[in-house]
């Protein structure tokens, strides 16, 4: 990837922009030479060329407020960098979530996509303690198992009208459905692929409404 940036154009110096992985805001923009992007790839933290300070410098080296990398690609020109990083703390010196005063946020999406990153990172490393890694050492019987078991626990809880087993049984079954997905080689974007064909697919009457039953 480094020999295909261009670092001509601003005498050695390519602007990067940082996205939050799992909000997809964008948290920063700063400024990288080919040693700061090595050094970012090596970490996996980002890291910069300070100007004002006229050396390399990684985010929250004095803060503890790093940006951890999920991955990093070149526009189309190559003079330019956007980097997905996951922040470990407020992104700003002000203590503001992003360099643009914004607070961080919550959609649906962006929590799925959160969580997914996590259930990935857990498969990768398999820290103990992890209840997450647990299920994958137990395999794909048992996470299947238990998606089944999750999708019990919402038609009981949907019969008996409690709303707020519910919403926690449903929490419970989109959890194990990503680990299940993850354990099966795809992932949440793989679903929502599908999802946006059916949503082309015209329907009975011939209008494009989603055919979300095949």
């Amino acid at each position: 990837m480094i020999d295909k940036l261009n670092f001509t154009k601003l005498n050695g110096l390519i602007p990067a922009i940082i996205q939050d992985t799992t909000t997809n805001q964008v948290l920063m923009v700063g400024f990288m030479n080919r040693e700061a992007v090595e050094k970012t790839i090596q970490d996996r933290r980002v890291t910069f060329w300070s100007r004002t300070k006229g050396r390399l410098w990684q985010k929250g080296e004095t803060s503890g407020n790093t940006l951890e990398v999920s991955s990093m690609q070149t526009d189309c020109d190559g003079d330019a960098l956007l980097v997905r990083a996951i922040p470990t703390g407020p992104v700003c010196h002000t203590g503001s979530y992003t360099c643009f005063a914004e607070a961080k946020t919550l959609d649906a999406e962006s929590v799925l996509e959160g969580l997914e990153t996590i259930i990935r990172e857990r498969r990768q490393q398999m820290p103990a303690e992890s209840y997450t890694s647990k299920l994958f050492g137990l395999g794909t019987p048992r996470i299947a198992q238990k998606v089944g078991e999750e999708a019990v626990e919402i038609v009981i809880a949907a019969l008996q009208h409690d709303q707020d087993s519910l919403k926690e049984e449903s929490a419970d079954l989109l959890y194990h459905l990503l680990v299940l997905l993850q354990d099966q080689g795809l992932s949440l974007s793989d679903v929502t692929a599908a999802l946006k064909k059916r949503m082309t697919k015209p329907g009975r009457t011939g209008s494009g409404e989603v055919a979300a039953a095949g």
